[in-house]
Parts: C-alpha cells; structure tokens; sequence
C-alpha cells in the first residue's frame, strides 16, 4: 500500500522525531501550519493503511511508526523497477545512472557501494 503525498509528508515528520503528538507534529510543519483536523483525517488513514499507531497517553495520542522509512521506500522502488523497468534491477540502474546526472565522483560511490555488496554476496 502506498501514501500519498500529504501522508508521505506528515509520516515523514513520525520518522524524524520517533513519538509524536499532534501538537508536536503540527509544530514541525512549516507555515502556514496545517489545520489539526487536517492531520487528524491524514492520520486516521495512516492507521487504516497499518503506517501508524498510537498509545494512549490521559487524553493524549502519542504516534509512532509501524513502517520503517527503509522498508517503506524499499517497496517504493521495487514498485517502480516492477512496473517501469520489467522488473530488471539492471534496466533502473541504467537509466538511472544515465539520467540522473551524476558527477564522476558520485558514479565512483556507487560503485564501491555495488563492489562491497558483491562481496558480501559472494561470502
């Protein structure tokens, strides 16, 4: 399942600061700050799609993830290189070395980044 904008911003918010509560997460928003009601409608459905649970703290509700952002964008790109690419791994990773601009340094980084994990495969 996937967020949509609105939520990826305000889940991005949950996995900056951990445990959140509301007046906690609206505060980290730039202004114009959302309307409560707002980030309580983006949340009720962050739950319903199983990204966010609370505790109940008195009459408080403090958020936490139950999705890593790791795993989370992990599906997002296995996603993408599914219905872009194929499915080939091989075919992204062309087009994205190719269009993504890179500077000679950063394709050296990724390169070593791809050598230690061949390594680690061959182990």
């Amino acid at each position: 399942m996937q967020l949509t904008k609105a939520e990826e911003q305000v889940m991005e918010y949950i996995w900056q600061l951990g445990k959140v509560f509301m007046k906690d997460l609206i505060d980290a928003f730039p202004d114009p700050k959302p309307a409560t009601t707002t980030v309580a409608t983006l949340l009720k459905r962050m739950q319903d799609k199983g990204f966010v649970a609370y505790t109940l703290l008195g009459n408080s509700r403090e958020y936490y993830p139950l999705v890593s952002k790791a795993d989370y964008f992990s599906k997002h790109v296995n996603g993408i290189i599914r219905n872009f690419f194929n499915d080939s791994p091989a075919q992204f990773a062309s087009f994205f070395t190719r269009s993504a601009n890179l500077t000679t340094k950063e394709l050296e980084e990724l390169k070593k980044i791809i050598d230690a994990e061949i390594k680690k495969k061959k182990k």
